[in-house]
């Protein structure tokens, strides 16, 4: 299946709302047992690092190498490219290792992927917007869209 340039972005919009939401959740429904002022620090830390020093760069890096591409159809999964995928497919079997070997406790998943979660759901969000800035829908600059 073929799309143009700018739905990329809303695939990548919607591949990262729904990975987010899915490990969001994950945490959540484990973190009641857990709340606590630590907890919820080492959540907000875990959420800080990965948006700056991951999510974030990717969203502006894939943003920008999607838009460079000509304005014919692409295959639906350029939305990312094969080292984005490979990294996807390491984090996806790392965490089910996790849980699935019992590897690390209930009380660092509650609070790892719930500020991982977080992260994602942002980086989703960032797609999104790009990809609304790409229909008009923001007044924003060229610039400002990578």
């Amino acid at each position: 299946m073929k799309v143009n340039r700018n739905t990329l972005l809303l695939i990548a919009c919607i591949v990262w709302l729904s990975a987010g939401f899915n490990i969001f959740r994950i945490g959540i429904t484990l973190y009641p047992s857990y709340v606590n002022l630590i907890n919820v620090f080492f959540s907000i830390a875990v959420f800080t690092v990965f948006q700056k020093m991951v999510f974030g760069k990717l969203v502006v890096k894939h943003t920008a190498r999607i838009k460079s591409y000509a304005d014919e159809p692409h295959f639906f999964l350029k939305f990312f490219d094969r080292k984005a995928f490979l990294i996807m497919a390491f984090m996806m079997c790392g965490g089910i290792a996790l849980r699935a070997f019992e590897i690390a406790p209930e009380r660092f998943i509650a609070v790892f992927y719930s500020g991982l979660g977080a992260a994602l759901i942002l980086a989703g969000i960032l797609f999104g917007r790009n990809y609304g800035k790409t229909l008009g829908v923001s007044p924003a600059s060229e610039e400002e869209m990578a």
